[in-house]
């Protein structure tokens, strides 16, 4: 797993730098592919918490995930992005909860939600792209946890039936 220098790593959360290259990558691949695919994990703890992160580059926490590649299977985007943002790995075929498309001005994709139960490791941030991670039980999320990613969870709880958006 690449980890930031300590140096680095405090710049990038004391800097908007991170903000505005994600902004400036999501406008030009916008431009250049207007549709993309996107993977992410539903990491589920023995005490049944999910996992979530704090990005460096988007408010409020969210579910580790990331683009597929070219070539790549939306599980083995999950499972790279998963170990890549906070050193876990994934064990076997996760299950796929569902897949949403977003569509927003600036977002035209499809996004794979996997549930991880079996995996192994310490959730570690990479210090770059996710500058904190933690588990947390679906009645205590954090008050910042997007909407969407709170939508998932009750997918998973089954409070609420899967949804075809984001």
């Amino acid at each position: 797993m690449l980890s930031a220098p300590p140096f680095l790593a405090v710049l990038i959360r004391a800097s908007r730098l991170p903000r505005l290259v994600h902004t400036l990558r999501r406008g030009w691949g916008r431009l250049r592919r207007p549709l993309t695919f996107g993977a992410c994990a539903l990491v589920i703890d023995a005490r049944r918490r999910i996992l979530l992160v704090r990005l460096s580059y988007l408010d409020g926490w969210h579910l580790p995930g990331g683009g597929v590649g070219k070539d790549e299977t939306a599980a083995a985007a999950m499972r790279r992005e998963l170990a890549e943002e906070v050193g876990l790995t994934a064990v076997g075929l996760p299950r796929l909860q569902g897949l949403y498309g977003r569509f927003t001005p600036t977002a035209c994709d499809h996004v794979a939600v996997f549930v991880v139960e079996d995996w192994r490791g310490e959730p570690r941030p990479d210090g770059i792209e996710v500058i904190e991670a933690g588990f947390f039980t679906a009645e205590a999320l954090p008050a910042a946890t997007a909407q969407a990613v709170r939508r998932r969870i009750d997918e998973f709880l089954a409070r609420k039936p899967i949804a075809e958006r984001w």
